[in-house]
């Protein structure tokens, strides 16, 4: 089993910056990737960026640019340092682990961008 616990959201204004961390409960040196996802009021869960464990990265074409994805194995972390924000980054952002054909969430971490 795995616990995640998101923490870094907030309030920001357009063009501002957050870093969203992402604490697992165990070793994530064991975990093939590791992913963020968010959720906007209304529609669907989103990829929103993924790390693997050999260190290649993928975005979402919406994030491309301006998110940047990490993952600190010593400390059990993913990161998700989010520059350039646009309202349309508002959503719950959830972090994402893949383990034994099982899919666990953290608690989501809301992010909210002002016009």
């Amino acid at each position: 089993q795995v616990q995640l616990v998101e923490s870094g959201g907030g309030l920001v204004q357009a063009g501002g910056s957050l870093r969203l961390s992402c604490a697992a409960s165990r070793s994530i040196s064991m975990f093939n990737a590791m992913g963020w996802y968010r959720q906007a009021p209304g529609k669907q869960r989103e990829l929103v960026a993924r790390v693997h464990s050999v260190g290649s990265t993928n975005y979402a074409d919406s994030v491309k640019g301006r998110f940047t994805i990490s993952r600190d194995n010593a400390k059990n972390t993913v990161y998700l340092q989010m520059n350039s924000l646009k309202p349309e980054d508002t959503a719950v952002y959830y972090c994402n682990v893949n383990y034994v054909r099982y899919d666990y969430w953290g608690q989501g971490t809301q992010v909210t961008v002002s016009s």
